[in-house]
């Protein structure tokens, strides 16, 4: 039919990391809209794409899925919306109506940093914030410290070499997001959320959480995340003997890269193009381990106080083999790439990029950086930053400082625009888009924020 309302024939396939996170549809997305406009007026809410009489175009197909993007993209980087109960349980249950798991309950599996497992019993409903508690109560861990902890997505490869994947957020259930991934090479850990190793103390006083710190501190030396020389480990290995765990982790705060999470190998720019490059976040800072072409090793630092912003984007690029054929759905893989403006001197910013699978992760952990930094600078409790827990739903109230507040580097520019940070919540979900009329051809989208992309596609592909 030629007045079909070709918009309500095509889903929009929503991405975390490359991974489909749920499917909805224009009257869905219509509809969460017309909610969020009720419940929060529609002076706050963003513009969204008008509905259409006749039958979209290509090109109209397209240009809704871009807007559509922009305006997710909006209402999750808004400090209201985006941690809205209303906006993350939209998300929650179309993931889980797009997936096609019931609620029921069952068991899951939490691993700890020692590789021990903690099973509990929860629903496939419950939400990361449900299911951290379960994992809380399990092992026994004070409900306010909960909040210091965090679940990961993580993926098992070679020689039980550990590659984090992402930070399981509000918006998703985690029983459904690694069930749909279909491969044991996934696990859920928990893991210590802040960096500033002065927190340790609050964990520390708790016997359970001493443990996990414990635990967590001797798995980053094993893994040789944590830089440890001979004496130092005949001495950490002495207090190991002895059980005193709480002075082997006072010693492994005086080490190189505790408390660093270390990222897989990947390339840079930096300070030449097609570098190779390890890449570790932590004290504030990302650190580099750069190898030159002339296979000269160096090492360097970029403070994210020093940076002025930072973007995630993404491409499609053609899996290699051996053909120069364009992208289409079947031979494509998404290319993540993390780029910063860096303050280099007093009147120099240069862009730094690099390319990693892990970029949007990257992404995360920076923004955690500036939110503890902002919660300090404004006399602001860390636990409320941490624990935003229990009160039906997730509020940013310190945390948020570090989107509205003004940039901690001040540009030596004073016509530049002011820094935009991306708030924790978003930096885990991709966008890209597919054509409605031919899936094989993709329209990607070129450029995010860390945000939502979509993937139109007809119903005949649902």
């Amino acid at each position: 039919m030629s007045r079909t309302l070709l918009g309500y024939n095509i889903a929009y396939n929503i991405h975390v990391n490359g991974v489909l996170h749920c499917r909805v549809r224009y009257s869905q997305l219509l509809g969460l809209h017309e909610q969020i406009k009720k419940e929060y007026g529609s002076n706050v809410v963003p513009t969204f794409p008008p509905k259409k009489i006749f039958t979209l175009t290509p090109a109209e197909v397209e240009q809704r899925r871009e807007q559509l993007e922009k305006y997710m993209q909006a209402v999750r980087q808004h400090p209201l919306l985006g941690a809205s109960e209303l906006f993350n349980s939209f998300l929650r249950n179309a993931q889980q109506e797009t997936q096609q798991i019931p609620t029921e309950e069952v068991a899951l599996d939490i691993c700890l940093s020692n590789g021990q497992k903690v099973t509990v019993n929860i629903l496939t409903s419950d939400q990361t914030e449900d299911v951290l508690d379960a994992a809380a109560t399990k092992l026994d861990l004070p409900d306010d410290l909960a909040g210091y902890f965090s679940l990961f997505l993580v993926r098992e490869g070679v020689d039980e070499n550990l590659t984090f994947v992402r930070k399981l957020q509000d918006f998703e259930l985690p029983y459904i997001s690694i069930t749909s991934l279909q491969s044991s090479d996934y696990h859920i850990v928990l893991r210590k959320s802040y960096w500033d190793m002065a927190y340790d103390g609050d964990v520390m006083d708790n016997r359970v959480g001493l443990n996990l710190l414990y635990a967590q501190t001797v798995s980053d030396i094993e893994r040789g995340w944590i830089l440890v020389n001979k004496d130092q480990h005949r001495q950490l290995k002495s207090l190991q003997e002895k059980g005193s765990k709480k002075e082997f982790i006072h010693l492994g705060q005086t080490l190189k890269y505790y408390g660093y999470l270390k990222f897989d190998p990947c390339i840079t720019d930096f300070p030449e193009k097609g570098c190779q490059v390890i890449v570790s976040a932590g004290n504030n800072e990302l650190n580099f381990h750069v190898k030159l072409p002339n296979e000269q090793m160096k090492e360097g630092s970029f403070k994210v106080t020093r940076m002025r912003c930072w973007r995630v984007t993404s491409s499609q690029v053609p899996v290699s083999n051996g053909t120069s054929n364009p992208c289409n759905s079947a031979k494509c893989e998404v290319k993540l790439e993390l780029a910063f403006e860096y303050l280099m001197s007093k009147d120099r910013l240069q862009w730094v990029t690099i390319t990693s699978q892990q970029a949007i992760m990257m992404s995360t952990c920076l923004q955690s950086m500036v939110d503890e930094l902002m919660v300090k600078k404004s006399g602001g409790s860390i636990k409320k930053m941490l624990r935003k827990r229990h009160n039906g739903s997730v509020h940013r109230s310190d945390s948020q400082q570090a989107v509205k507040s003004p940039p901690l580097l001040d540009s030596p520019d004073p016509n530049r625009e002011q820094i935009v940070k991306l708030s924790t919540k978003l930096n885990s979900v991709s966008l890209r888009g597919i054509s409605a009329s031919n899936s094989a051809n993709d329209i990607s989208g070129d450029d995010f924020h860390g945000n939502y992309a979509f993937e139109g596609i007809g119903d005949d592909d649902l």
